[in-house]
């Protein structure tokens, strides 16, 4: 097939999260040109933080139950809008409570991200090619976290920071308003050739369910719930979010403390492990892909390489013990980037696992917030452990067991079909499908 037009979707996730990123990091960036124009103190300044996952958090899943119901094209077009529109806010804000609220809707917005783009590859993807979706996918998001600072303290500095929030903001209307004009499911997109749409008709797997009619989503939530893969699933994305968030919030401090960086060249050695990750991240997602399509064991052999992943991602447990800055950079590079693949690479499983499509986006829910509930601890655990001990070398230990941790869940859990109803004969199916 000579032009493959399903990339566009693709890449289309990929700035998608990465314009997500962008406006997330525009905060941090313009953070002291806020608490100064403002007079805000440190404290006040982390309630603004924090506010914005308050949402993400609560929103999570019923942004996956609207992914399910109204596809992934309505519920990204509007919530790209609306956390767009609450960048703007956030630059127009005059008031404390103004910024607050701003930060809070940025997270309703913001919430929709992944669990839509879980429901758009299901609806695009051929089944060999979930991994270098869901890579497009995650990849994009730490594409933003290497440039967004670059671009946002550019902004800040030729523009102003209220300014800087304006010009991120417009861009992600501008995505929306893409996205509302080009997207659409394969069945319905005019731009798709007839070639290219029967061929990924035939290779994505199922959208209905096998059984009769569509059940009421609070018993599909509850079908989810009950699903042992599934909580793996949740927990590994915990374990491998949980070293992610570390690098968020306290790579920075950890080069700034342990080898006398400043701001600046922090923040650059801050910068370089994402885009190994976003880079790596993609070759290694289209890698499993081909990987599995030799193996034609797909859900066996993409358990076993996301727990590769996540052993590789434990070197991060030498970093307390190395002297030379770019062995250390190189270390994180490395674990981030298996993180980041790790990342994908389930939200992948989970939409090889899953039965019925159609619930797609609730299930990429519960996998993201697996994630994040365990992503939010790290920044406060990080936090204790530093003054408590007065350096990282605890904090690498929690993260590098907790990725071990995460590869043995994934390889001893996820090993059933996702079924929300399962009959007698689904469970015969179910044992023989659980092949190691």
């Amino acid at each position: 097939m000579a032009l493959q037009k399903r990339y566009l979707v693709y890449i289309g996730l990929f700035v998608l999260m990465f314009i997500n990123y962008l406006d997330r990091v525009n905060l941090s960036v313009a953070a002291k040109s806020i608490s100064e124009t403002y007079g805000l103190s440190p404290i006040d300044m982390g309630y603004i933080f924090s506010a914005f996952l308050w949402t993400y958090l609560i929103c999570l899943i019923p942004m996956g139950m609207l992914a399910d119901r109204y596809g992934g094209r309505a519920v990204t077009y509007t919530t790209l809008g609306i956390w767009s529109l609450a960048g703007i806010w956030t630059g127009l804000a005059t008031t404390y409570s103004s910024l607050f609220a701003s930060r809070l809707v940025l997270g309703v917005g913001e919430s929709a991200s992944y669990p839509a783009g879980g429901k758009i590859i299901r609806e695009w993807a051929p089944e060999g090619e979930r991994g270098i979706a869901s890579a497009f996918l995650n990849c994009g998001a730490h594409a933003g976290l290497c440039v967004g600072s670059v671009v946002v303290g550019s902004l800040i500095v030729t523009f102003g920071w209220r300014e800087s929030f304006y010009i991120t903001g417009i861009a992600g209307v501008v995505l929306a308003l893409l996205w509302f004009a080009f997207y659409r499911q394969p069945e319905r997109a005019s731009w798709l050739g007839a070639e290219e749409r029967d061929f990924i008709l035939k290779n994505r797997g199922s959208i209905a369910g096998r059984g009769a009619g569509e059940m009421n989503q609070s018993a599909a939530l509850k079908g989810l719930l009950s699903s042992p893969s599934m909580w793996a699933l949740a927990l590994t994305q915990g374990c491998a979010g949980y070293t992610l968030y570390l690098f968020m919030t306290w790579l920075p401090s950890y080069l700034a403390a342990t080898r006398g960086m400043d701001v600046l060249k922090s923040s650059l050695f801050s910068a370089i492990p994402y885009g190994v990750a976003a880079i790596l991240g993609l070759g290694i997602g289209w890698f499993s892909d081909r990987l599995l399509k030799r193996s034609g064991r797909a859900n066996a052999d993409r358990r076993k390489l996301i727990a590769a992943m996540l052993l590789l991602s434990s070197v991060i447990l030498a970093a307390p013990f190395v002297d030379s800055i770019w062995v250390i950079e190189t270390l994180i590079s490395i674990s981030l980037a298996c993180v980041a693949s790790a990342m994908a690479m389930n939200i992948a499983l989970t939409a090889d696992l899953m039965t019925d499509g159609r619930y797609n986006g609730a299930a990429t829910s519960l996998l993201i917030m697996g994630g994040n509930l365990f992503g939010t601890a790290a920044p406060i655990v990080t936090g204790y452990v530093v003054a408590a001990t007065g350096g990282y070398s605890g904090a690498f230990l929690i993260a590098g067991v907790l990725l071990l941790g995460g590869a043995v869940v994934i390889t001893a859990g996820a090993r059933t079909p996702i079924r929300l109803s399962v009959a007698p004969e689904a469970r015969i199916q179910d044992r023989a499908a659980s092949i190691v």
